[in-house]
């Protein structure tokens, strides 16, 4: 595909290194030639410096013939602005653009043909701060990611010792809960990927993916490590549109306190808030910390913008005996960095949206995809077509399908049944089948496997 890309910040270099590693021609606009020059020493692709919403730049990039524009500068108005010019003057197919105001984003009338011809309005805020709900919804969980509106979800644990499934073979999972419909659909240990096979035994510290229906993931973590009990006490650092987001959201269920450096800030976000408590001062201050009772604290979660901050006061939360820290990180070299010391989970905004930008550029009816492994590896839900004739999938068992090397097709989801995949379930045409890649580079071959005839989205 031909995709401009609007805005060389974190959102859009994340997206040119996914995009441009699947041989789609991208070219990147911005004003900064630094981000530029430091784009093209990295990747293939082509750079244009100018305003994303201008004509002339739009026409310099390539939006003549252009399959998609990805807007994701810092700025709503221009995003905005660049889809609406795309759309009038170059009749650009697929138009995407980041929105962070909840001001706009609560108007969805505005995301129309006849108003802002914008395909799809992508928050990353609004998307970091579900994937956190999620993680204090399902304590002791690494990743929970949702498939077919939620009635399937994607959750990774690391397993303990003291797991009853420790140190046993997978098949004995169906043994111990027949009652449970679950498959394991990954493993890796010391981050290197293991196919799961019937004789495959989980080890202490290995990190496992399992698909199951919400009301099992609990009884199936139970099988891998000993079960964390629920959250009640949350610490949020930070009350911009994340960390309020969050509180927003978590307040009638959780006891929920925020810390925010600036005094006008916390007045604001006070008036906004029903039962959250608003503290002025530096997340990283001891002794206020201390004060708010911090080693009672179930989850710690630092979302402010500053990578070093949320870093070093999640670091200090975890010495002082908060039970669980996250900590929200930009930058991707900092990611692999913190995971393996005191801090329990780092969140990637870049990851966390990746997935929805995704999901429009591959090739057949995708509905949903979901980055994992910092980006190489991916969550699919594809839609199976045709019939036998015309598809290489539907009227087949899923042990006939020639899928590429470290593929796997986890769960398929028909009407409003979630059925676990095994070597004899036979696909049906509309069928969501859920499938698990290790190696993100093998995803031209899945898609053409789904596709009946090309089409994009």
């Amino acid at each position: 595909m031909k995709i401009i890309i609007l805005g060389a910040g974190q959102v859009g270099t994340s997206v040119a290194a996914n995009l441009v590693s699947e041989a789609n021609d991208i070219t990147v606009v911005d004003h900064n030639p630094d981000l530029l020059r430091e784009l093209q020493d990295r990747f293939d692709l082509r750079t244009v410096m100018g305003h994303g919403a201008h004509p002339d730049v739009l026409l310099r990039a390539g939006a003549e013939d252009a399959d998609m524009i990805i807007a994701v500068t810092n700025s709503d108005e221009t995003n905005m602005v660049a889809c609406q010019v795309a759309y009038t003057l170059f009749h650009t197919p697929t138009k995407i653009a980041r929105v962070r105001a909840p001001s706009f984003l609560e108007q969805p009338k505005l995301f129309s043909s006849d108003a802002l011809p914008i395909d799809v309005a992508i928050s990353p805020e609004a998307l970091v701060t579900d994937y956190i709900i999620r993680l204090i919804e399902n304590p002791g969980t690494l990743q929970v990611l949702d498939f077919a509106g939620g009635r399937i979800r994607l959750v990774a644990v690391k397993a303990y010792y003291g797991g009853p499934l420790v140190g046993q073979e997978l098949r004995t999972l169906q043994e111990r809960m027949p009652q449970v419909e679950a498959r394991v659909a990954a493993i890796y240990r010391q981050d290197r990927a293991i196919q799961p096979e019937g004789d495959t035994v989980i080890e202490v510290d290995d990190e496992v993916f399992f698909l199951a229906a919400p009301v099992h993931i609990r009884a199936v973590m139970g099988e891998l490590r000993r079960l964390d009990e629920s959250y009640k006490r949350l610490i949020i650092a930070g009350g911009g549109n994340i960390g309020t987001r969050l509180a927003k959201a978590l307040e009638q269920s959780f006891r929920v306190k925020i810390i925010e450096r600036k005094l006008g800030h916390c007045k604001r976000i006070a008036e906004t808030l029903e039962k959250t408590i608003v503290l002025h001062g530096d997340a990283a201050d001891q002794d206020l910390l201390l004060e708010e009772n911090i080693e009672s604290t179930d989850v710690f979660c630092a979302v402010t913008n500053d990578d070093e901050a949320n870093i070093l006061s999640a670091m200090l939360a975890k010495r002082l005996g908060a039970r669980k820290v996250m900590a929200l990180i930009n930058r991707a070299s900092y990611v692999d960095l913190v995971q393996s010391g005191s801090i329990d989970i780092a969140i990637s905004p870049q990851q966390a949206t990746i997935g929805s930008l995704l999901k429009h550029v591959r090739r057949g009816d995708v509905v949903m995809v979901h980055s994992l492994r910092r980006g190489a590896a991916e969550a699919i839900e594809a839609i199976a077509h045709g019939d036998k004739i015309s598809s290489k999938v539907v009227g087949r068992a899923v042990g006939d399908l020639k899928l590429p090397k470290g593929a796997s097709i986890g769960a398929l989801v028909r009407g409003d049944a979630v059925i676990i995949a095994h070597k004899d379930t036979l696909i049906e045409s509309e069928d969501h089948v859920i499938l698990f890649l290790q190696d993100k580079k093998r995803i031209s071959e899945v898609e053409r496997l789904f596709q009946v005839g090309v089409t994009f989205l």
